[in-house]
């Protein structure tokens, strides 16, 4: 792969992963509930997702989505259903923003390691929107005659990379903004507007059209 196509592919990975969605959506959400570290756990969860999406699309997944009108709507339905789910938890949340309440003794923690990797694991592997943009996007930047395993693999680690920074960004953005949701009043109104828009990021889901449909 030519330098020149590998840093253009990264401005465009750069572009796509800062732009809001559902992964920089929960980082930020994580961020004011454990800390922007604990939120970077969510993060490495997507960041595996992704690389689960990428041998999918390079098995040919991202094919059976343009051409077949139900597994796309399946999938579709379960990452949408998915976000909904996380906006009305977020929605009726009434943790703190300000302190994190202990953990009893043998209570299982909300906020353990796996529980937030499986969320940004969700994240990432519900959405159809990755598994076709990976399938359009990726050919672009492979070089003809050379391991293509070994270019998918270059371009879902540069790819990964840019989601992280990008996580890490917003995460340390909503660490600056804890303090200004110190009161309970503000709290609330962080965890409504937080759910609202994964509600609204899950129904955007449904308005995907597949090619075959």
């Amino acid at each position: 792969m030519h330098l020149s196509n590998w840093l253009l592919f990264c401005s465009v990975a750069l572009l796509v992963t800062f732009s809001p969605g559902p992964a920089v959506l929960l980082a930020i959400s994580n961020a004011i509930a454990v800390g922007p570290r604990r939120a970077m756990i969510s993060s490495m969860g997507n960041g595996f997702g992704l690389f689960i999406i990428s041998g999918v699309a390079m098995a040919g997944m991202g094919v059976v989505l343009a051409t077949s009108a139900t597994a796309f709507m399946l999938l579709k339905l379960a990452g949408a259903l998915y976000l909904v789910y996380l906006g009305i938890k977020q929605w009726r949340s009434k943790t703190s923003v300000v302190a994190e309440a202990p953990v009893a003794p043998g209570a299982a923690n909300p906020n353990s390691f796996w529980k937030l990797f499986r969320q940004g694991l969700t994240v990432a592997l519900t959405n159809p929107k990755a598994i076709l943009f990976f399938s359009a996007l990726f050919p672009q930047f492979i070089t003809p005659g050379e391991p293509v395993a070994i270019q998918f693999t270059v371009l879902t680690a540069s790819f990964v990379a840019c989601a992280m920074l990008a996580h890490l960004f917003y995460a340390n953005l909503a660490r600056l903004l804890k303090t200004q949701l110190a009161t309970p009043g503000r709290a609330k109104l962080f965890n409504r507007i937080t759910g609202g828009a994964f509600v609204l990021l899950g129904l955007s889901l449904l308005r995907l059209r597949s090619k075959a449909a």
